[in-house]
């Protein structure tokens, strides 16, 4: 059985639990712990989901808010449920062998 796995940032919630509410305001304290980070780097980070993160940029993160990574990325993993062809009760037509079109018949003219 396959599992589908998914995780969300938190870094907005965590900077708001902090007073902080725009990307300029965690720029310094990233710079304070030897990120450097452009501003449009940071306003990525924090306005959207990063698919790839450095671990020193992940540790920053975590001392500047004291929280673990865990708190920081919200992880959930859950098994895929199969797909079902139909619902109980309906009939399912396969279009491709049941509906096949008549043949053209030309006639000459008269």
């Amino acid at each position: 059985m396959k599992r589908q796995v998914s995780y969300k940032w938190r870094l907005r919630e965590m900077m708001a639990a902090a007073g902080m509410f725009a990307a300029t305001d965690l720029e310094p304290h990233l710079h304070d712990r030897g990120v450097t980070l452009s501003s449009v780097q940071v306003w990525r980070l924090v306005t959207g989901t990063p698919e790839r993160l450095s671990l020193p940029v992940l540790a920053a993160l975590c001392d500047i808010f004291a929280c673990t990574p865990a708190e920081l990325i919200a992880t959930r993993a859950e098994n895929a449920t199969p797909r079902k062809a139909a619902a109980s009760g309906v009939t399912v037509v396969d279009s491709a062998t049941t509906v096949r079109p008549k043949r053209a018949r030309i006639r000459p003219e008269p």
